[in-house]
């Protein structure tokens, strides 16, 4: 799969993010660094042991190498996840199905990236 198919099985934005790295070589080397990223797990710690400051923290981390990457539907997800977790001392039933939805982002996302390794 070359890196604009990548995009496209993501739900990215390929043009975007071409016009900000501008070769393919950056964006692979930036998007290989997104499945080792440390903030997916310690968000899924933190979901689970409901400390939503440190949820909110990662989630927005996420958010914004979403952003940078423009990898469009995981930004998203991220985004919401952020928003319903900003302020909160607590995690609520709409912050728990937002991070399911994140999650099936996340997976489709890291899925996507690794078929970029025969690159």
């Amino acid at each position: 799969m070359n890196v604009e198919q990548c995009y496209e099985a993501m739900r990215g934005n390929y043009a975007e993010v071409l016009s900000r790295l501008r070769t393919e070589e950056r964006i692979v080397k930036f998007l290989k660094r997104v499945p080792s990223d440390a903030n997916y797990e310690i968000l899924c710690k933190a979901m689970k042991s409901g400390n939503a400051d440190e949820a909110f923290r990662a989630a927005h981390t996420i958010k914004g190498i979403c952003l940078n990457l423009a990898i469009t539907a995981l930004y998203r997800s991220s985004h919401e996840l952020t928003e319903a977790l900003r302020g909160k001392s607590q995690i609520d039933e709409d912050a728990e199905a937002l991070f399911d939805k994140l999650a099936t982002d996340y997976q489709i996302t890291v899925d996507a990236i690794k078929t970029l390794d025969a690159i």
